[in-house]
């Protein structure tokens, strides 16, 4: 199954090589009427932490594209996803409001859609605005109603939210179903070979990882042990739907083709891209042509993947002549983690590389790493080029983006969403006072450089997988307080030194979860 169009003599090269594709090609651009309104990209990486690319001190792999991207952009000290979680942050993104607020939690494969069809969401407001709106990548936002059936029309989704075209990864690259989703249809599904899936039993006669580990490229936990598909084994259990199957090493490839078609399709008018990359999210299965480009393994090596992806379509939007009119926004939906799931040796072949950079915790934590992520935004002329201590939320990409595109916000919309388009070109450093980091059981609360961590409920119940996974979670029976003017790795617990601030801190943390950020003032 070839999803790459070779037929463009063009992007011959680009697919069989690993070249820098810098930010520029002046000399390939075409011409194009300038728009008024921006395009927007915005190329949202899984479980990519802080440390993890070049501009934030990556040892043992390079990012050339993204020190392109930083060398003429806004690079951030201090941005954060709303949650160190994936389905948690990219609802956030996509509907200017904390998880929380709709329970959202690390979704089934099977879940139904966790947006629904009613709610503002940041596409459907620029689509009223005029724009043309595509997503391309991971989803893990659940899909239809509860009860999918994949041999159909897979709906509501993306397309019912603001979306005018996706093409997806269902759930997550972990998860069956392992097929790609491109509007409400299965692509490549033959009626013949119906497509089932359980994550309460097994389905078919596909192998497991349990049954026959001998099949296995990589090692896996019992959670990740079910279907084996490309030598993989997922969570959940799927039947039929051979051609329609996927091949993990194709990622990058299939994924920024579908990014240049839409982007060459919707040039004329302004649109807006939200590019959710797998990578670096597990399993990790780097194309052939990544391997060995990184000193960590697969890890290092998806990162090196990844770089070259956003050079992909960084080079696109320079061909089709409409770079200088475009808003890039590059962030990654939560912190590190090694070991999630599959023997890949992330945690063997670290060396020097700090995933988190000096920040405590990772995936799933509350500490800093938790949502502490890289940013980098960069729009030519417009954006400044500079290293920006601004403290961000991803959350504010909504209001901001309205406020960018003269598109008013209902006062029940966004409401967690803030207006800092100033912070995000690098023109102020002011953006937020108050920030909230959403974490599995808890949330913190950052005032400027004071961090309050909230108790974890005794009778709140975690979840057993999250004790594998070597990472400080920061989930205590006490608040915690730091101060992170110096003590940037949340060491030293001042909470006893300075007891009225703690109440303050959770007074204000019931007042945003109440009214939200926008009425809060």
């Amino acid at each position: 199954m070839n999803f790459i169009n070779t037929s463009i003599s063009r992007y011959y090269a680009l697919l069989m090589g690993v070249s820098t594709l810098v930010v520029g090609f002046s000399a390939l651009a075409a011409e194009q009427p300038l728009q008024k309104k921006p395009n927007v990209v915005i190329f949202y990486v899984d479980d990519l932490g802080y440390g993890d690319i070049s501009p934030n001190g990556a040892v043992g792999v390079s990012t050339p594209n993204l020190d392109a991207l930083a060398s003429k952009g806004v690079s951030f000290s201090d941005a954060h996803s709303t949650a160190s979680t994936c389905t948690p942050s990219r609802y956030s993104l996509l509907t200017g409001e904390h998880g929380f607020r709709q329970n959202a939690a690390i979704l089934a494969g099977d879940a139904p859609a966790l947006i629904r069809p009613d709610k503002a969401t940041l596409p459907g407001m620029l689509q009223k605005a005029g724009y043309t709106t595509g997503v391309i990548g991971k989803w893990h936002l659940g899909l239809g109603d509860g009860s999918v059936d994949w041999n159909k029309d897979v709906k509501p989704g993306p397309l019912e939210i603001g979306f005018d075209y996706s093409f997806l990864l269902p759930a997550t690259g972990d998860r069956v179903p392992t097929v790609y989703l491109e509007g409400h249809k299965v692509v490549n599904l033959e009626s013949a070979d119906p497509i089932e899936v359980s994550y309460a039993h097994k389905v078919g006669h596909r192998p497991t990882g349990v049954e026959h580990p001998e099949l296995l490229r990589m090692k896996a936990d019992l959670q990740h042990s079910q279907t084996i598909v490309n030598g993989i084994s997922r969570i959940g259990s799927m039947s039929g739907g051979e051609n329609a199957l996927w091949v993990d090493e194709e990622f990058p490839d299939v994924f920024s083709e579908k990014a240049v078609e839409f982007i060459e399709k919707s040039k004329k008018n302004p649109f807006f891209l939200f590019f959710s990359f797998q990578d670096i999210h597990v399993p990790r299965l780097p194309n052939e042509r990544f391997k060995g480009k990184s000193t960590m393994g697969p890890r290092g090596d998806a990162i090196a993947q990844m770089d070259w992806v956003v050079g992909r379509v960084m080079q696109e939007l320079t061909y089709q002549g409409v770079a200088d009119n475009t808003l890039v926004i590059f962030t990654s939906d939560n912190g590190p983690v090694l070991d999630d799931g599959y023997d890949d040796m992330a945690a063997e072949m670290l060396g020097e590389h700090s995933p988190a950079g000096p920040f405590r915790g990772g995936k799933y934590s509350v500490y800093e790493g938790g949502t502490r992520v890289p940013m980098i935004v960069y729009w030519p002329n417009k954006s400044a080029h500079t290293r920006s201590n601004a403290l961000i939320s991803q959350v504010d990409i909504y209001a901001s983006l309205a406020g960018l595109v003269d598109q008013p916000l209902a006062k029940s919309e966004a409401i967690d969403s803030l207006d800092v388009m100033n912070a995000f070109l690098g023109q102020t450093e002011h953006a937020r006072t108050y920030l909230l980091e959403e974490a599995v059981g808890t949330v913190g609360l950052r005032k400027h450089n004071w961090k309050y961590v909230q108790p974890i409920s005794a009778s709140k119940a975690l979840p057993k997988w999250l004790s594998n996974k070597d990472i400080e979670m920061g989930f205590e029976a006490k608040p915690q307080l730091f101060d992170l003017t110096d003590d940037i790795a949340e060491q030293k617990d001042r909470a006893d030194e300075y007891p009225a601030l703690v109440i303050a801190l959770e007074k204000k943390v019931q007042q945003l979860i109440e009214k939200g950020f926008r009425h809060s003032n």
